[in-house]
């Protein structure tokens, strides 16, 4: 998934937030200060009163965007300060994608000072105390002019190549194990949470032969089980202290469904069914909380059931203690990027473990969304009416939803809806480096620009696309998001967060296993061996189902004949395995391939 380090610092020091930071509108006021939203007009208006632009970026989760609005926005000097020489916006990040992505690196919530053209003079992460913030107010008041936490931009030039160079492969790894807990397991020192892309490279690295890594990804696994609720189960945040006993509790999508995914990927790597136990915690958490009546999923869920205070005396309750207290609000906005996510998160868990009604709430969901927020042209909206975008986020979740689904079922139309959905990304977003963010940012001083995790993801999916289709267009999109990802620039601005990038790279550089099962649809036979495969495969596969009564495969570089029974083949190049019709001897086979 793209939701990776770059992700994850958008969403420290945050739990829950009071109503009065939901998605807000026009001229809504917190005791004197006047919330506008995002708009062209806010800069007009600047121009127009001689004023500069503050802006508030806040997520419906976060704790400390509360205390900020209920001490910092209520402060008289701030307020003051702010009704007089300021227009003041506020921005849901959840709602607004291309504005999550441009400061990520800043909070929730972050700060931003603008002049009425739409120059960034000043960029605060987190909480800002009453007298601080009034400070940074009347200084630009009194001096419109960029302070020193606006810095100019680096420039980014694509790399050289389409693949990393093997010094910088190099380079990301050592910075990437020399990051590594070896005493608690995560990486970093400060907050312990489970990194999906890092444990993915880590479990197929280590399903590879690579015992280190593969040890680290055990360990870390193991740390994160204390990140499961263990009454409602979901998984919460982070844990700060540097340990996995101080957990901040609230529980957002992206982080349910791609654990989700990397507990699933783990029982099946890692040939160990007890990683299936938190995966189906998290399902549970899911379809019992954050479930639509419509079969759509809801955002998320604070953490604090009273604004502001620290949920740990509640989350020790048993359910019918919680319950008697009250629920944690949920955020129940529908947004396409957070039910893709989901449904992907589904998808591996019903491949590791083929219970059915998985599969059910995956189908509803993706019907839900293609419905309600399908755009011409194979793109999504992500919410009922967008303010702005479309947003990459959004195709781009549902591109590998499809994709996913088409995996587990081999049903040829969800290959069909990832292609499209992934021709709306190269139609509009497509940027001459790498893929941008969105498609134009109502209100903003500036363009789009592309972010890190989307192209890692983007790379991967028209990779495997290529795989499936043989079509070259899906290799050279995936080659020109690698370009932005190898460049230098990019690389070093990552730090030990590189095992997204390391990932997209394996895979644009080796061939993934290619597995076809041969039988019709609606034989037992051959459905037992698609079950096989999907248990067992490594991720990214190109696993495919030939029923000879649908017409050849899409990618039809290997001509299999009906058989006289149904058979599985493992195939490298123009190399097949023999036929294996006995789904034991198939699980064998696959066992043997992943070490």
């Amino acid at each position: 998934m793209w939701v990776t380090k770059s992700f994850f610092l958008r969403l420290l020091g945050a739990c829950a937030i009071s109503t009065s930071l939901l998605p807000v509108r026009a001229a809504e006021k917190t005791d004197g200060i006047e919330w506008q939203p995002w708009s062209d007009a806010v800069f007009a208006r600047a121009k127009a009163e001689k004023k500069l632009v503050l802006l508030d970026v806040v997520a419906v989760w976060c704790h400390w965007c509360h205390v900020m609005d209920d001490i910092t926005y209520r402060d008289p000097a701030v307020v003051k300060l702010v009704r007089e020489h300021y227009i003041a916006v506020r921005v849901d990040q959840d709602a607004r994608p291309d504005i999550s992505n441009r400061y990520e690196d800043y909070g929730w919530p972050a700060t931003v000072v603008f002049d009425a053209a739409g120059k960034e003079l000043a960029k605060r992460q987190g909480y800002l105390p009453p007298q601080p913030m009034a400070g940074m107010l009347q200084a630009f008041v009194d001096d419109p002019t960029p302070g020193p936490s606006v810095q100019a931009e680096p420039v980014i030039a694509p790399a050289e190549g389409t693949a990393l160079t093997e010094a910088q492969r190099a380079g990301m790894r050592e910075a990437f194990l020399g990051a590594y807990d070896a005493q608690l397991g995560g990486w970093g020192d400060v907050h312990k949470y489970l990194n999906w892309d890092a444990l993915e490279y880590c479990l197929t690295e280590g399903a590879n032969g690579d015992a280190r890594v593969k040890e680290m990804a055990r360990q870390t696994l193991t740390g994160g089980l204390r990140l499961i609720d263990p009454v409602w189960g979901g998984v919460y945040q982070y844990s700060t202290d540097g340990d996995w006993e101080h957990p901040h509790f609230e529980k957002i999508m992206p982080f349910q469904a791609e654990n989700l995914r990397v507990f699933a990927m783990a029982a099946t790597l890692r040939h160990e069914p007890q990683w299936l136990e938190p995966a189906r915690k998290i399902h549970g958490y899911l379809r019992d909380f954050l479930l639509s009546p419509e079969g759509a999923f809801y955002v998320s869920q604070d953490a604090d059931l009273v604004d502001g205070e620290h949920g740990g005396e509640y989350f020790v309750l048993d359910d019918a203690g919680r319950r008697a207290r009250g629920v944690p609000r949920i955020d129940r906005h529908l947004y396409a990027r957070e039910n893709g996510l989901a449904i992907t998160g589904l998808a591996a868990l019903y491949a590791a473990d083929g219970d059915d009604a998985v599969l059910v709430e995956a189908r509803r969901a993706v019907e839900w969304v293609m419905a309600r927020r399908a755009l011409q042209g194979g793109g999504f909206r992500h919410d009922e009416q967008d303010a702005a975008g479309p947003y990459l986020a959004d195709t781009l979740a549902m591109g590998r939803a499809f994709l996913a689904l088409y995996t587990v079922t081999a049903e040829r139309a969800w290959l069909g809806r990832a292609e499209e959905a992934a021709q709306f990304i190269e139609a509009k977003f497509r940027a001459p480096l790498g893929y941008a963010t969105a498609v134009g940012t109502s209100g903003a001083p500036f363009d789009p620009k592309p972010q890190v995790d989307e192209n890692i993801a983007f790379a991967r999916l028209a990779n495997l696309l290529h795989h499936l289709t043989g079509k070259d267009a899906w290799r050279q999109a995936a080659e020109h998001a690698m370009q932005y990802l190898a460049s230098p620039v990019v690389v070093a601005q990552q730090g030990y967060g590189t095992s997204g990038i390391l990932l997209a790279d394996r895979e644009l550089r080796t061939t993934p296993a290619h597995l076809t099962i041969v039988g019709h649809k609606d034989d037992a036979a051959a459905q037992a061996l698609f079950r096989t495969a999907l248990r067992g495969a490594p991720p990214s596969s190109r696993i495919e189902w030939l029923d000879v009564r649908e017409g050849p495969l899409p990618h039809n570089d290997v001509p299999f004949l009906e058989m006289p029974r149904a058979a599985a083949f493992l195939c490298a190049g123009a190399t097949c395995s023999l036929p294996m019709s006995a789904p034991e001897k198939l699980a064998d086979k696959l066992a043997r391939l992943a070490r």
